[in-house]
Parts: structure tokens; C-alpha cells; sequence
């Protein structure tokens, strides 16, 4: 299909094109969309293997662009309190040794659960997987270390729906609404629409597509605070400069300007470089060499991901199905890091002249 035309605004896009075509027809991808914008907006899309409006999983990026921003939203509103105990919003959460966790500790992932448990082995709903995620032994005292955890964000997505008064799927609509006409969702989604596949799941024993790939999130119906939303490129990039608006100091649609840069703050935690539901920029990150120490971001296990800076004035989304592709973690952890090199290299040296 033909992408999008590449735009003179948007440095190095050109290049990350001819890259990211390199590895669909090498097979690592089926599909690959990328969007480089700044505050005043788009600058450039391109698209390979799919359509410019293609709809991806966007798995973990939930986690910021949904639950992250409900909560950034209900913060800046004085509807949430980050320091309140979870186990007010939370019945299950009444455990001794965790009886302190404050809601800021779920959303910087310092809550002392783990990472993972396949608990739609054992459960069915929202309110079994919610349970079963509230009671599970921790692995480390909390606020010790930054352990990413699925199974925090999955109370916390339950914490929302309460201090909010609506569930997550309406409290996510509400707050991005305003910023994009086609804003994410979660699914099923129809699959007339340009909706990218998943790959198989041996657990629901069929090929995914328009439905959440996580299978903890399936168990739940589709919606959780860890995974379930569904977008677009685009759509993810008007959600992107609504943050890099207000990470600049712009109060936005989203919340005001002092909660979302509150919510981009490193964490106390030693060691830890999670900031409120983002992860911040180190040597190490998928943002590559070139983003700010002040960029934030997120990946997704689907192959997605988004990264905002604020100092180079600069978000790029790239939205990728490399699970149904050869792609392994390894391979989408290169491919982001590379995409976003060549871009964050450019925005520099467009910068220097």
C-alpha cells in the first residue's frame, strides 16, 4: 500500500521509512506506522505493510495513554489523592503487608507485585482477575525497588473506576475525546475496519484480530488498566501532543499543564528511572541515544510504542504488530531504539542550523 507522503518538517522520517521497509519485507514486521510531530502538531507519517489509519493493539501503552492519563486527569481535577492508601478503593488490597501502598506507589510500579501471573488460567471477569491481582504475594517490600507490574496497573485501573465514579472504558473516552476525533479504545474492535492481526493465541486457540492480545485483559472482557486500548497512529500522536503541550507548560484538554508535568517527575525509588505510569529516558531506553534526559515514554508488547521531549519539542509514535510477524523481543527492542535514533539524530541537527 502507499504510505503517507513524507514531509519536509518532520527530519529523518525519510530514512526511518527506508529502514522500518527493510524489516517488513524481511519478514521481522507485517506492519509498521510511525508519526513525528511537535507541539504545533503532525509533521510526518509514513506507513508500511498497511494503510496510514491502520488500527494497532496498542498493549501496554495503555498504560499511559489510558489508565496514566485518567489518572493525571483525575489528579489535576482534586479527584484523586496519590498518596491515599489503595486499600480504600480496594477491599482485596486489606493485606498487612501491603497495607501502606499509597496509589502513587501502583502507578511508579513500586507496589511490590510482580510483573506477571497467568491468572486467566484460574479466573474469569473483571472483578476475579482485580482480586486475584490484589492479593498476590508481592516479590519485593514496597516502595524498595521499581518492579513493572501488569498486576498493579490492574488495581489501579479498579482504584480509578472508583474515585472516578465510571468505568475505565468511559472515564478513557472522556479524557481523550478532547484532544483527538478518533481516540483510542478498547476493544473488540470490528474487524471491517483496517484493524492489524496478533498472531495466534494457543490459549483462546485462534489467530487475534480486533481482540486484546493480552490474555489477562481478555479474561477481564477487553478492558484493564495494563492493556486492552486499540488506535491509530495519528490518533495516538494528538494524544502524544496533548502531553508534549503540557509537559511545555500549556494547560491542554488532557489535564492541567502542573499534573502532567508532575506526573513526568522520576520517582523516589532508588535505582528506579519510572516516573508516574511513564518511563523516562536513560541509556538503556527503547527512546535511543539523542531524546533529552527530560523525554518520557512507553513501549507495548505488540511492538508499539511512544516518546515525548519536551526539550527537542518532539513526540514520535511507532506503532508496530510484530507478534504477528518473526520479531523477537530482542529484534523490536533494536528496531525501536534504531527508528528512534535516526529521528531524534535529525531533530538535532535540524535544531543546530
Amino acid at each position: 500500500m502507499r504510505p503517507a507522503d513524507v514531509t519536509e518538517g518532520a527530519p529523518g522520517l525519510a530514512t526511518a521509512r527506508a529502514y522500518l521497509d527493510a524489516c517488513v519485507r524481511d519478514g521481522l514486521l507485517p506492519a509498521a506506522v510511525v508519526e513525528v510531530g511537535s507541539a504545533a502538531g503532525a509533521l510526518g507519517r509514513v506507513a508500511l505493510g498497511a494503510s496510514g489509519d491502520a488500527i494497532f493493539d496498542l498493549a501496554s501503552l495503555t498504560k499511559v495513554i489510558g489508565t496514566g492519563l485518567v489518572a493525571t486527569h483525575l489528579v489535576g481535577t482534586r479527584r484523586l489523592d496519590l498518596d491515599e492508601r489503595v486499600r480504600r478503593w480496594v477491599p482485596a488490597w486489606d493485606l498487612p503487608d501491603r497495607a501502606d501502598v499509597r496509589v502513587r506507589d501502583l502507578l511508579a510500579h513500586a507496589s511490590g507485585l510482580p510483573a506477571h501471573l497467568p491468572l486467566y488460567l484460574q479466573h474469569t471477569g473483571a472483578d476475579a482477575i482485580v482480586g486475584a491481582s490484589a492479593r498476590a504475594p508481592l516479590i519485593a517490600r514496597p516502595r524498595s525497588s521499581a518492579r513493572y507490574s501488569d498486576l498493579g496497573f490492574i488495581v489501579l485501573g479498579r482504584v480509578l473506576e472508583m474515585a472516578g465514579d465510571a468505568p475505565l472504558q468511559v472515564q478513557v473516552q472522556r479524557v481523550l475525546r478532547g484532544c483527538t476525533d478518533d481516540a483510542p479504545a478498547f476493544g473488540p474492535v470490528d474487524v471491517d475496519r483496517p484493524v492489524q492481526p496478533t498472531g495466534p493465541s494457543a490459549w483462546r486457540g485462534r489467530v487475534l484480530r480486533g481482540e486484546v492480545h493480552d490474555d489477562n485483559a481478555a479474561a477481564m472482557g477487553g478492558v484493564a488498566g495494563h492493556a486492552g486500548l486499540f488506535g491509530t497512529a495519528r490518533a495516538t500522536g494528538d494524544v502524544a501532543r496533548a502531553v508534549l503541550q503540557g509537559l511545555r507548560g500549556a494547560d491542554s484538554s488532557l489535564a492541567t499543564a502542573w499534573a502532567i508535568r508532575a506526573f513526568a517527575r522520576r520517582s523516589a525509588v532508588a535505582g528506579s528511572s519510572r516516573a508516574l505510569a511513564w518511563d523516562t529516558a536513560v541509556p538503556t531506553s527503547s527512546c535511543g541515544r539523542f531524546l533529552s534526559p527530560r523525554a518520557i515514554g512507553h513501549t507495548g508488547f505488540t511492538g508499539t510504542s511512544v516518546w515525548i521531549d519536551p526539550e527537542l519539542d518532539l513526540y514520535i509514535v511507532l506503532l508496530t504488530n510484530r507478534v504477528a510477524g518473526s520479531a523477537t523481543e530482542a529484534d523490536i527492542a533494536r528496531i525501536r531504539r534504531n527508528v528512534h535514533d535516526i529521528i531524534g539524530s535529525a531533530r538535532l541537527d535540524r535544531r543546530r542550523e
